[in-house]
């Protein structure tokens, strides 16, 4: 399994757009990209729920307050607060 960049993607959209007639440089795309990027963030950061049908929902989830287990010393509790 490969793992795909920003970069690999915006290659891939770049290429199968030309294909289609539509002439975007790689640049363009990769802007594209990224500020589809930056509003999924800014609506998760508001607290809105982002769906994209045929893809995924994001959305932000609660996690409680734990103890957690510090590796290197697992005798001693650690707090984790909520976030």
């Amino acid at each position: 399994m490969a793992t795909i960049t920003k970069r690999e993607l915006a290659i891939r959209i770049t290429d199968r757009l030309g294909s289609k007639g539509t002439e975007l440089t790689q640049q363009d795309v990769l802007e594209v990209i990224q500020t589809l990027i930056d509003e999924i963030t800014e609506s998760l950061a508001q607290g809105d729920t982002v769906v994209m049908r045929n893809f995924g929902a994001f959305q932000v989830r609660e996690m409680k307050a734990k103890i957690g287990r510090n590796p290197k010393d697992p005798g001693k509790d650690v707090p984790i607060p909520a976030r």
